[in-house]
């Protein structure tokens, strides 16, 4: 195994290391869901001199720092460099959707005095790993008049929690037959939310819950089918180990590399080529829809910004699409011990070791996956090297056991060469998920320096 980070490092950068990874703990806690993302990400980028571009006028210039913010759920971030746009941007990609459960449309029910509200799980989960565990409320209600309600309960010390229930080991013999994918069934992981009953005749407690949201958030009933609330896990990320050298916490994927994605942008002075961060949504259910990597929204981006330098054709942006470069920041899966015979030892990443290039992933044959140029690949080692980061090669998994997809292939249809660059977790996909703190720090640096010195 090759020298780890850790081992790297004096005094000075140990400090680095924990400080920024306590700025990173502390996000991860407030940001548990896309918009959140979003909002928590506006105000950080607004106080280093970021401006909506809309509220912006005449021709961009070397140096101005613009965003755009589309639907509350992805965010595109521009530094203007010395070079023409069209000479291509170097990009920095992440997600910042993580799996979870989604209220239904119709939620809320009662059942033997009970009151609990119906879900659908978003993105690829374990769904035994969601049960008996403390879960918090995270979204927003849209009400037909235009307002909405944002809720956040769960996280508040002197809020309640909620929770899924599990069947009680006496009684759980035949349970225990069942395989994993089946001991909990998708449409039994209900939240319950509720016991008291009202003074109604039909449905007390579901009445009593009701009112309860009227008078707190001025929430009716039908006010769920336009309503997007998460339920995710209770709690803030924490530091795991007892040397403090990880974090546990909900969200590591994909919101470990776009919190560094978006720290490496901020801390870059003015770039050669224009810098970009693009934060998306729905990559865990394929990057669909209007906030996915696959909408317009990019392109559209690029092309405002050539219209401001007046090079809004489509030949200029094709220019820029194609001379791009771009670093699909995503993360990969670490060798776990307890499992290391689903990875192959000499091509996986380890915990610490830094920054984790994955020229391609996809399953089997490499279906579904990017593959990056060699040529390219040897250009971001040169980068690496140059500013002394730490980086690791790495597959998802061994050949045949599995496998994943990241939002490279998407932005490798402009035609522009992009790798898969990400940090190692453990526990992935799991309601808590670890991440090594060596390797956060390393991947922000990562970025930083592809900003700064790719060609």
């Amino acid at each position: 195994m090759m020298k780890t980070v850790w081992q790297k490092q004096n005094a000075e950068g140990m400090k680095a290391i924990m400080d920024f990874n306590e700025g990173y703990r502390q996000f991860l806690s407030k940001a548990k869901t896309e918009r959140e993302f979003v909002d928590e990400s506006i105000k950080e980028i607004e106080k280093k001199g970021y401006t909506d571009f809309y509220k912006t006028e005449g021709k961009l210039k070397t140096g101005d720092k613009v965003y755009f913010n589309n639907r509350g759920k992805n965010l595109c971030m521009f530094v203007i460099g010395r070079k023409p746009l069209k000479d291509g941007l170097n990009i920095l990609g992440a997600h910042i959707d993580s799996p979870r459960l989604d209220l239904k449309q119709h939620p809320l029910y009662e059942k033997d005095g009970l009151v609990l509200l119906d879900t659908h799980y978003y993105g690829g989960i374990k769904k035994y790993q969601w049960v008996a565990r403390p879960m918090a409320l995270h979204g927003v209600v849209c009400r037909k008049d235009g307002t909405a309600a944002v809720i956040s309960i769960g996280e508040d010390a002197n809020d309640p929690v909620v929770g899924i229930t599990d069947l009680l080991i006496h009684l759980a013999a035949k349970q225990m037959k069942k395989t994993a994918a089946e001991v909990i069934e998708g449409e039994d992981l209900d939240v319950l939310v509720g016991s008291i009953p009202s003074d109604a005749e039909k449905d007390p407690v579901k009445d009593a819950v009701l009112k309860l949201l009227k008078e707190k958030y001025n929430i009716e009933e039908d006010d769920f089918i336009s309503a997007e609330i998460e339920v995710v896990p209770a709690g803030m990320a924490r530091d795991f180990g007892l040397d403090r050298s990880m974090i546990m916490g909900y969200g590591h994927d994909d919101r470990v590399c776009a919190y560094t994605s978006m720290q490496a942008i901020l801390d870059n002075d003015t770039p050669e080529r224009t810098s970009c961060c693009i934060l998306v949504d729905k990559e865990e259910i394929g990057s669909v829809g209007a906030t996915g990597m696959h909408s317009e929204f990019f392109k559209n981006a690029v092309l405002r910004l050539l219209d401001r330098q007046s090079e809004g054709s489509f030949t200029a942006l094709s220019d820029v699409l194609e001379n791009s470069r771009m670093l699909s920041s995503d993360v990969s899966d670490a060798l776990d011990p307890l499992y290391a015979d689903v990875n192959d030892p000499k091509n996986c990443a380890y915990f610490g070791c830094g920054i984790c290039f994955n020229k391609y992933t996809g399953s089997r044959g490499k279906g579904g996956s990017n593959d990056a140029n060699a040529e390219y690949v040897a250009n971001v080692r040169r980068v690496m090297d140059e500013n002394e980061v730490s980086f690791q090669t790495c597959e998802l998994g061994a050949v045949d056991v599995g496998g994943g997809g990241t939002i490279a292939y998407i932005l490798a249809q402009y035609n522009m060469d992009v790798i898969d660059a990400g940090i190692a977790v453990l526990n992935m996909h799991a309601p808590d998920e670890i991440v090594s703190k060596a390797d956060v720090y390393e991947g922000y640096r990562a970025y930083r320096a592809f900003l700064k010195s790719m060609n």
